[in-house]
């Protein structure tokens, strides 16, 4: 089955040109680099800088930041075992730009103001609720005027789970403005950007059709019940929150 065409996106340019198999093969959940597309369409990445990629997972956000914006990533990821990442790299032919790090969120072996900029791909929803995250972990690891991008799953709006959705497979998802709040309240970030990724929804059951039907779905059960799930929601209540935000100069 030739899948190119479905894994194309005419609002992602730079995605659509990578080699399907390779996308399928490799996903960890939603297209990678159609989210990673989208976020960078609101961050100023510029050649040379240092990007922390956090929960990168496969490294297919890692291979596409340093392959189409010309910076140097370190692509950090606690399930993903380093050594097999390290030969995702070295195949993209990008062994001197995208840095393999195997660890966890919370234990980040990087000094302070290393990066320019920090980008996380359907992932920071995983550890990054902690009130106490920003200021412990990950704040200090950005030089003063660098940047946090974040696109993560989260619900449109405020308020209780619809009753379609089964709170044992959904109770983990915020609101986009639980996510600004949540952000705002820590006095060393300026949030710049928050908001719906604009067909965030479409993305999410785009992408996850394409697994499901195609059988090339790791978890091909989970998969199938959150389509139906997405089906189900029609856009109402579930989709993607986009955010950045700016790391105050300290006085």
């Amino acid at each position: 089955m030739n899948l190119q065409h479905r894994v194309a996106h005419e609002r992602f340019p730079r995605a659509s040109r990578y080699d399907a198999d390779w996308v399928i093969d490799n996903e960890m959940g939603p297209n990678a680099l159609w989210l990673t597309e989208a976020l960078c369409e609101v961050m100023d990445l510029r050649p040379g800088m240092r990007v922390l990629d956090l929960g990168c997972g496969s490294a297919l956000s890692s291979i596409f930041l340093a392959r189409e914006y010309d910076v140097e990533v370190w692509a950090t990821d606690l399930w993903i075992a380093a050594t097999e990442n390290a030969g995702r790299i070295r195949d993209a032919g990008l062994e001197g730009q995208v840095f393999p790090i195997h660890a966890e969120a919370r234990s980040l072996p990087y000094p302070e103001r290393f990066f320019d900029a920090v980008v996380s791909i359907d992932a920071y929803h995983y550890f990054g609720t902690d009130v106490h995250y920003l200021e412990f972990h990950l704040v200090e690891l950005v030089r003063p005027g660098g940047r946090i991008g974040i696109v993560s799953p989260a619900a449109m709006e405020p308020g209780p789970l619809p009753a379609y959705l089964p709170n044992s497979e959904w109770y983990w998802i915020n609101s986009v403005d639980w996510w600004r709040q949540h952000w705002a309240r820590y006095p060393g970030i300026e949030v710049e950007v928050s908001e719906p990724l604009e067909g965030g929804w479409d993305l999410w059951l785009r992408w996850l059709d394409l697994l499901v039907s195609s059988g090339r779905s790791r978890m091909p059960e989970e998969a199938a019940q959150e389509l139906a799930n997405l089906r189900e929601d029609g856009g109402r209540y579930l989709g993607f929150v986009r955010q950045v935000g700016r790391r105050r100069t300290p006085a």
